[in-house]
């Protein structure tokens, strides 16, 4: 099984997970359209040197084909015109939606509480890790319904609604998950499966930078912070969400909350280093504790 005529969307795929989940589906054979604010010609305020050009090479290297497209997922406007764009090259087709975008981590102010923390900072939050996946849904959404089938993944962290931290970081990740769950319910007429999906201690580019370290010497970051030692690469989500993609009893999953480290055990898939990272056990054993 392939994903070779297949039409996908990852919405923030400039680094990290989104950057990964698109070079594994495009390993899969699908055509990805891989949006983010950064490209050659201009950074976005995040202040990083990962683009959109970069990651639509990747997926090309993989097997796939890579469409970069700058697209400020806050605005209707801009958003409207790129699902158009799909529309018009792709003869209506669009057959997985991933919402990934981010861009909190400048955004969040830990241990600071809700009356304490920079309102505006907690307000953009909402608007690019909320606003912008319901808006990227809303007009992309159409095309999957004109087809009665589709594949549409809200990217968050944890797989419950437990507190996580930090008021405007926890209300945005648990947003993810039930809009996630709503649009299970309000899509139950139509073959489109929705489910959130969350990775476990995530080692994206900023994260390895935060600890000083690289991918060859990740290990010494337990310096740092000692639970850094149970972390996984953005491929492990990657393979999550291709296996996903694969899946043709996916549907099963509707409107459910899946982790990486749940579906390599279904899946039986593995991260770069051959290693099967459960955050899951390792967190109740170690963290909760």
């Amino acid at each position: 099984m392939n994903l070779e005529n297949k039409i996908a969307i990852v919405a923030g795929a400039t680094r990290g997970a989104g950057r990964a989940m698109a070079i594994k589906l495009g390993e899969a054979g699908a055509t990805v359209y891989v949006t983010g604010r950064t490209t050659r010609e201009g950074i976005s305020p995040m202040q990083r040197k990962e683009t959109i050009e970069e990651t639509a090479e990747l997926v090309n290297d993989s097997g796939g084909e890579g469409i970069p497209v700058k697209v400020d997922h806050t605005d209707e406007a801009q958003v409207e015109k790129f699902i158009n764009k799909v529309n018009r090259e792709q003869n209506g087709r669009l057959d997985i939606l991933v919402n990934d975008v981010w861009g909190g981590d400048p955004l969040t102010e830990w241990g600071k509480d809700v009356g304490d923390h920079n309102l505006q900072k907690g307000l953009q939050m909402q608007r690019q890790a909320v606003q912008a996946h319901f808006i990227t849904s809303h007009f992309a959404l159409p095309l999957m319904k004109k087809k009665n089938a589709g594949l549409i993944v809200e990217i968050t962290d944890g797989v419950d609604s437990e507190y996580r931290g930090n008021f405007y970081y926890s209300l945005a990740k648990v947003s993810n998950i039930h809009m996630a769950k709503a649009m299970a319910e309000d899509l139950k007429d139509y073959n489109i499966t929705s489910i959130a999906l969350t990775p476990g201690f995530l080692r994206s580019e900023a994260m390895l930078e935060l600890f000083g370290v690289t991918e060859e010497n990740w290990k010494d970051g337990v310096k740092v912070e000692k639970h850094f030692i149970a972390s996984e690469t953005p491929f492990y989500i990657g393979e999550a969400l291709k296996y996903l993609a694969l899946d043709p009893d996916v549907r099963r999953f509707n409107g459910k909350t899946l982790s990486t480290w749940e579906l390599s055990d279904v899946y039986g898939f593995k991260d770069v280093d051959g290693t099967q990272p459960h955050w899951g056990n390792y967190y109740k054993e170690n963290v909760e504790k």
